[in-house]
């Protein structure tokens, strides 16, 4: 049986997404690769843009699908033995609120860290 891997796209210049993968790193399994943004070329592998990969977490299942956000999240963490604990934030009712406050939560991540970078890099 061939392996299936699945690839976590992560921005390696953010301290607190960092600190995650390195965590995901120790625990996974063995099936999750792990993509820095900012080491991606624009247009390679279909990939979403740049500032897209940088506002939400995103995650290419072994199959090619795309999954963006919260379900990225909890698709890696069931790479390692407490994905369980993940799986709750996808259940009625509690995925909407979750994703509400993991949304917030990258936008003001997003705006603090790159806006400004982003927005000078189109004027220019």
């Amino acid at each position: 049986m061939e392996p299936r891997y699945d690839t976590l796209f992560y921005d390696g210049q953010c301290p607190l997404c960092a600190k995650e993968i390195r965590t995901l790193r120790k625990l996974q399994r063995g099936n999750l690769i792990f993509a820095d943004i900012h080491e991606q070329h624009d247009g390679s592998s279909n990939l979403p843009g740049h500032e897209a990969l940088l506002k939400r977490l995103h995650l290419m299942t072994w199959t090619g699908e795309w999954v963006i956000g919260l379900p990225a999240n909890v698709r890696a963490w069931s790479h390692t033995p407490f994905g369980f604990l993940f799986k709750p934030l996808l259940w009625p009712g509690i995925h909407q609120i979750a994703s509400r406050i993991y949304g917030k939560w990258a936008d003001k991540r997003y705006e603090r860290k790159y806006a400004c970078a982003i927005g000078n890099n189109k004027a220019a």
